[in-house]
């Protein structure tokens, strides 16, 4: 089941500053590009099929977590249509994202894929630089590990509201974008390749996007190292509008079909 997270990947790929600690041991980024509230849904095609649907929503309220402020984010993923009787997926993502550091004190995934069952959640300590991780597949017990973390390591879900802080504009066509990011029991080195600027038709009319390619590692499920592209808003939303990947088996697309909160309006062209 190690290929769900390069799917769920796909899928990703606030703006309250009235709880801001005054931690010196955290950093702080500045940002007003999302809010509590804010929903967005997409739907997968997996060529001309429509093969599931997703949503990535931030909840109304904050939640204290290490003595900090955090955003709670739920990323929801399933199959529809006939795509459930080859590959029935039912998958729930939370994140607990700190308010100024935009970094993760918490992270669990449920997985329900066909027969597989899987119940993760893994704590951070960013002041040891260490992360818990509690899982229990199936019917198996639960199984407990430690890891060491870098400074500022992301989950999946609080880098893709990373990338959504960062001002495009100093960034060169060809720029590379690191972020450290930990998921399941290793950390990874994520680079981001910054393709440039694009206009691109969508369901809310004509947008600029910007446009970033993860450099993926040689894997069996993504056809090439420049397989993904996300168009980002090129607002102050940064949201991702579009998600394109080849595939050795053909191609997937996700398209933003409904959103609610956003911050600002959609830079139309």
């Amino acid at each position: 089941m190690k290929n769900s997270f390069l799917l769920f990947a796909l899928l990703f790929l606030i703006s309250s500053f009235a709880m801001v600690s005054d931690d010196s041991r955290y950093r702080v980024v500045k940002h007003n590009g999302f809010t509590r509230g804010e929903k967005l849904t997409y739907l997968v095609n997996y060529g001309f099929v429509n093969a599931g649907e997703a949503t990535v929503e931030m909840h109304q309220n904050l939640f204290t977590l290490n003595e900090r402020p955090c955003y709670k984010v739920d990323i929801k993923g399933k199959t529809i249509g006939l795509i459930t009787t080859m590959f029935d997926v039912d998958d729930t993502w939370t994140s607990y994202i700190d308010t100024a550091a935009i970094i993760p004190h918490q992270f669990a995934r449920k997985i329900k894929e066909n027969s597989y069952r899987k119940d993760e959640v893994t704590f951070f300590d960013h002041i040891k630089r260490k992360a818990t991780v509690k899982s229990v597949t199936g019917n198996d017990p639960e199984v407990k590990k430690d890891f060491e973390i870098p400074a500022n390591v992301q989950d999946m879900v609080s880098g893709y509201y990373f990338i959504r802080t960062l001002n495009f504009e100093q960034y060169k066509v060809k720029d590379t974008i690191t972020i450290d990011g930990f998921f399941e029991d290793k950390v990874y080195n994520m680079k981001v390749v910054y393709k440039g600027k694009e206009k691109l038709q969508t369901k809310f009319g004509r947008i600029s996007t910007a446009v970033l390619s993860p450099i993926m590692p040689e894997n069996a499920l993504f056809d090439g190292r420049d397989a993904i592209r996300f168009y980002v808003s090129d607002d102050l939303n940064r949201v991702p509008v579009k998600i394109e990947a080849r595939m050795f088996v053909g191609a997937i697309e996700l398209n933003l079909i409904d959103h609610k909160g956003l911050s600002h309006k959609f830079n139309k062209k």
